[in-house]
């Protein structure tokens, strides 16, 4: 049984801790007066700086201790938030990510020129009004204004017997405590075993605690809030006369368990009364059970974890192919009702992974808040961010894949395709440029879309940049597909200078050899002063799908079942006649088909009944001419070797059920060949 490093928990949890925080001050750009959003910003930093000091990253806290304060300042109303203040904390919380990931190195002074950033930021707005009460005295007869109201409270607290071997820090629970306010603490000694039973690594100590403090019940709240879920607590508000008391009283019985300690085992009833489970009041109870079972509605686990269990899968729907082939071989009709009831339970346990496998591309698109909020301030251009589709669910693996062509494509439609508020105004248009990106379900594919409402891409650029680069002859007839792709080829770049943003022409080349290796494909639309759309087509998964299994001479290919829209036979006349046109008539439309016999250069002789597989991709389609439907077949994607990474026509390859290998045609690939092929045809006729 593997035991999970409590530091690598706590560096995920600051993980989503920092992405919190980091949409919440993205948010707040936007509504710098919204209060609520302050608290949240404040109550993410106040969690990652109490957990951060509980495990040891003292650097941590120390630095968000200060993005605390500023935050903390905010919210009782001494300074105001401004978009300076924003801009400062999200530098700061770059650095903070960098504290959790590398705790022990060399950040040099990076910190203390954003802490510099922060108090420029804050400085600011509170010089004016902290001179106001030195300058100005209360005129006589007039009473100043009352101080805040203290409360006292009793606080009674014990954390798990393992939470200290968890990374838990109860002394630092208690100086933050202290931080709130004046603390009596006494510490209950009752529950320590003898010594001979004693396990060093537990924890038996409880606390109760007595505060008296401008604070409120929620700021005792958020003390605790990292282990709240574990622990056991107490919090009664006192009033004045009993806090006196209460004090007094456990000052003077906290010696007597000490004294007799050196003398003897302390009897139970020698310790005043400690019971933290009664004390809660009984309206606690209740939220303490939902956040239980809240917590127990998720669990984590590593990716890897997920990676091995789809292997497993994959080597059973072989195992239960083997099994269906023999089962069909054999009059044995036990064995075809196990067979079958095999395949179903497969099926089921396939489909259940796929879905553990999906994540919604919200995951991915809420990165670019922030790259859009620092590319604004870098450029000077006013723009907003619109995300659609973000419930649509894609593999992990295209998740983690498409990051990066992502962030290419949005810097690429800010530089190059929105314009300057002034650029904008003189053509009519508003000040604020509109970047959307959108993610819809298309069959077996999705669809990313990356959309501006700028200016476009300027064709007699492209068309002139590439002739001079000889990436096409002068004059070179070219459709308008054809010249936008031209954007995609190394070292391509239109830009003037070279600057942060662009210039270097890799980042387009990257993107399309990062689509290219996910089996995918880009299309590119552009209105000369509307905008441009760049959309990625991508397949949903790529581990196992349903294919439909056909022969082409004695070979055996797969084709996607997802991209098939329906079969058609095509007799040996019909066959003879369309020699030369390679069209086939499918409802008043003609559709462009491939004899893969001869594309795979079989040199067999085609069967009397071939039949036309019709696929699609987007609105396009082209008919594969096969000579059987063996049927549908689960599909374990295997990739290629090395060596066969070039050859287009096949993404991958699975493994039948009696051993043999059969190759997966790359639908993408074969329905270009096929509309090349119409194109070339129209020209020639």
């Amino acid at each position: 049984m593997s035991t999970l490093d409590p530091v690598a928990v706590f560096r995920t949890e600051a993980a989503e801790c920092l992405e919190a925080i980091e949409a919440g001050l993205l948010d707040l750009t936007h509504q710098l007066d919204n209060k609520d959003l302050v608290d949240a910003v404040f109550r993410g930093l106040h969690t990652l700086k109490g957990s951060g000091a509980m495990f040891g990253f003292e650097a941590l806290a120390a630095f968000t201790h200060h993005c605390e304060t500023a935050f903390d300042r905010v919210r009782k109303g001494e300074v105001a938030a401004t978009s300076e203040l924003v801009a400062a904390v999200l530098s700061a919380q770059d650095h903070m990510r960098a504290l959790v990931d590398q705790p022990d190195a060399d950040h040099g002074d990076i910190g203390h020129k954003l802490l510099a950033q922060l108090q420029a930021a804050v400085g600011g707005k509170e010089a004016a009004p902290a001179a106001t009460p030195v300058a100005v005295p209360a005129p006589a007869g007039v009473r100043e204004a009352p101080a805040k109201k203290k409360n006292s409270w009793r606080i009674r607290f014990s954390l798990p017997a393992n939470s200290m071997a968890n990374g838990t820090n109860p002394l630092g629970l208690l100086d933050e405590l202290r931080d709130l306010g004046e603390c009596t603490v006494r510490a209950n000694t009752s529950a320590i075993p003898a010594l001979d039973e004693l396990v060093p690594t537990d924890l038996h100590i409880s606390w109760d605690v007595t505060l008296t403090s401008e604070q409120d019940r929620s700021a005792i709240n958020d003390v605790f809030i990292f282990v709240l879920d574990d622990m056991e607590l107490s919090v009664e508000e006192i009033d004045g006369p009993t806090a006196a008391a209460v004090a007094p009283a456990d000052e003077k019985a906290a010696p007597a368990p000490v004294a007799a300690a050196s003398a003897a085992p302390v009897p139970p009833a020698a310790v005043p009364e400690f019971r933290p489970v009664e004390a809660v009041p009984a309206k606690r109870e209740a939220p303490a059970a939902v956040s239980q079972a809240k917590a127990a509605e998720n669990v984590r686990v590593p990716a890897e974890r997920l990676d091995e269990l789809m292997d497993r899968v994959g080597e059973l729907v072989i195992a239960q192919s083997r099994l269906s082939q023999l089962a069909s071989a054999s009059t044995d009709i036990a064995l075809r009702s196990v067979s079958e009831e095999i395949e179903r339970l497969s099926g089921e346990l396939r489909d259940t992974l796929m879905v553990l496998r999906m994540v919604p591309v919200a995951t991915l698109f809420s990165r670019f808040r922030r790259l859009v909020h620092d590319l604004a301030r870098e450029t000077g251009k006013v723009i907003e961010l619109v995300t659609e589709g973000e419930s649509t669910e894609v593999d992990k693996t295209v998740i983690e894949r498409l990051a990066d062509p992502l962030v290419h494509l949005v810097r690429n439609s800010i530089d190059h395709g929105l314009e300057t508020p002034a650029e904008r105004l003189a053509s009519g248009k508003i000040e604020a440029g509109t970047v959307t990106l959108s993610a819809r379900q298309a069959g077996g594919e999705v669809i990313i879309s990356i959309k501006d409402d700028g200016r476009g891409i300027n064709r007699e650029r492209v068309r002139a940049k590439a002739e001079s680069s000889g990436l096409i002859q002068p004059g070179q007839p070219l459709s308008d597909s054809e010249l936008l792709q031209l954007i995609f080829a190394p070292g391509f770049s239109t830009a003037a200078a070279i600057t942060n943003l662009s210039g270097r022409g890799v980042g387009m080349d990257v993107v399309k050899k990062t689509v290219e290796a996910l089996r995918g494909a880009i299309d590119i639309v552009s209105v000369p002063g509307q905008g441009s759309e760049v959309s990625l087509r991508i397949p949903l998964t790529f581990a196992i799908i349903d294919g439909l299994l056909v022969r082409v001479g004695s070979g055996r290919y797969v084709i996607p079942l997802s991209a098939v829209e329906e079969c058609l036979e095509l007799s040996l006349e019909e066959d003879l006649r369309s020699r030369g046109r390679s069209f086939i008539s499918l409802r008043d439309s003609l559709v462009p088909f491939l004899r893969l016999r001869d594309l795979f250069r079989t040199g067999t002789k085609p069967d009397v009944h071939q039949k036309v597989v019709v696929i699609s991709t987007g609105t396009e389609r082209v008919g594969l001419v096969v000579d059987q439907i063996i049927g549908d077949h689960q599909t374990v994607i295997k990739s290629m070797s090395k060596l066969h990474n070039n050859v287009a026509t096949f993404s991958g390859a699975t493994i039948l059920g009696d051993g043999s290998v059969a190759l997966i045609l790359d639908v993408g690939h074969l329905v270009a060949a096929g509309q090349q092929q119409e194109a070339q045809l129209r020209v020639a006729g």
